[in-house]
């Protein structure tokens, strides 16, 4: 079994790229998913799709066949040759693939370093992999212990000390562009992590904030929960013509804002588009500033630089956990070898003793002594290989190890 991770992020692709790989609803991703697990190679997959990422992580029998495939379904979804997907995307396997994935759950493989975005976006991918039936145990083991990792990265650097998202990158950005947020009126379409984050921080920063949705009464409880008003999503055509400030980040498999929406006003507007695809079709116009995901990268540059040495330690705990989960895994491999190498020695006690008795060397009513010494005998004399098999485990050889002892249980 290995484990395999091909990656699309902002490291390696475009926005529009990323865009065209994106998976924004459950019904895309049920199909890419049992595309995946129908492959003979492929036991257990899940899709990582964000504003900044798409992966594909799985469990496989053989890592050239399921590469193979996993870029054939891309192709032919996004319309991107795999030529092309071959030479943009970061392919990981087995340590490399772990040790990435724990890079990720512990956010230095984000474009904001230290975000706390990503943990719940990570649960949620392998949530909904798991829950239908799409991943078991071998990707549960790799989850588990990614969070397991993040939560040690977290505890011993500051890397998350000052927590950031690509929304509040987006709104140092505003402030970097304007004389000043306060007073005016900011739009904030979407009720998601990335709006509730944009709105508390444009709420601090003094604007008058508004929120709007498809659905009005998810909108409401976005609204009362940060203390910001409602306009209907009907009244989008205008509002975009009427506010100052404008961040949206909704699910939208197409742009809600088009050009022919767009009329051109006496005031500067500042337009933050964080969602994937994009919500926003637009050709500069007049009075319109436009930002995307890319175009936050300087300020995300500087963050990561403020954060270099609490990012070199996280490196090294991260590298210790990837040697630990595979040390762990050995180990699950050969707990039930042993339980086997037992049951097998107390089959073999228990038929000595009976034929003892059958061929009367002892008598019946000590049948069950001489069986329980058999026993002591057997487990003294396999007590050193089982040591030596739990303490090899953990070394290069194990799996050769384990295919010997496996090998010897399978024959009486």
């Amino acid at each position: 079994m290995h484990y395999l991770n091909i990656s699309f992020s902002h490291k390696n692709s475009t926005l529009e790229i990323r865009e065209k790989l994106s998976y924004p609803d459950e019904k895309n991703l049920h199909g890419c998913l049992k595309k995946l697990t129908l492959c003979p190679v492929i036991n257990e997959a899940m899709l990582i799709s964000t504003c900044n990422r798409m992966e594909v992580f799985c469990s496989c029998r053989d890592i050239a066949e399921a590469t193979k495939y996993i870029f054939e379904i891309l192709s032919a979804r996004s319309g991107i040759s795999i030529k092309e997907l071959q030479e943009r995307a970061d392919v990981f396997d087995d340590s490399t693939a772990i040790h990435h994935i724990f890079s990720v759950a512990s956010s230095l493989d984000s474009m904001v370093v230290g975000e706390t975005q990503i943990a719940g976006q990570l649960k949620d991918a392998f949530r909904f992999s798991y829950d239908n039936g799409y991943s078991a145990k071998k990707i549960a083991r790799a989850i588990k212990s990614a969070f397991k990792c993040a939560s040690k990265v977290r505890n011993a650097t500051d890397i998350s000390s000052k927590p950031v998202s690509m929304a509040s990158v987006a709104v140092a950005k505003l402030k970097s562009v304007t004389d000043t947020i306060l007073g005016k009126k900011a739009l904030i379409i979407g009720v998601g992590e990335m709006s509730e984050i944009s709105a508390k921080h444009l709420i601090s920063a003094g604007a008058d904030v508004y929120i709007m949705n498809r659905t009005r009464h998810k909108a409401q409880i976005l609204a009362n929960s940060c203390g910001a008003k409602v306009i209907d999503f009907e009244k989008l055509s205008d509002a975009i013509n009427e506010f100052d400030i404008l961040f949206t980040a909704t699910s939208s498999h197409e742009p809600i804002i088009t050009d022919e929406m767009i009329r051109v006003c006496d005031f500067e507007r500042y337009w933050f588009d964080l969602a994937l695809p994009r919500d926003i079709h637009h050709k500069n116009k007049d009075n319109v500033h436009l930002f995307v995901i890319d175009d936050l990268k300087v300020i995300v540059d500087e963050n990561l630089s403020c954060r270099e040495d609490a990012a070199k330690m996280a490196h090294g705990i991260i590298g210790r956990a990837v040697v630990e989960f595979f040390e762990w895994l050995n180990t699950l491999d050969i707990e039930p070898m042993i339980k086997d190498i037992y049951l097998k020695a107390y089959a073999a006690a228990q038929t000595e003793s009976s034929r003892a008795v059958t061929h009367g060397y002892i008598p019946k009513e000590y049948q069950l002594q001489a069986q329980k010494m058999c026993e002591q005998s057997l487990k003294r004399f396999l007590h050193e290989m089982i040591e030596n098999m739990r303490n090899n485990s953990k070394e290069s050889n194990a799996e050769s190890m384990s295919s010997a002892f496996g090998f010897l249980t399978q024959n009486k």
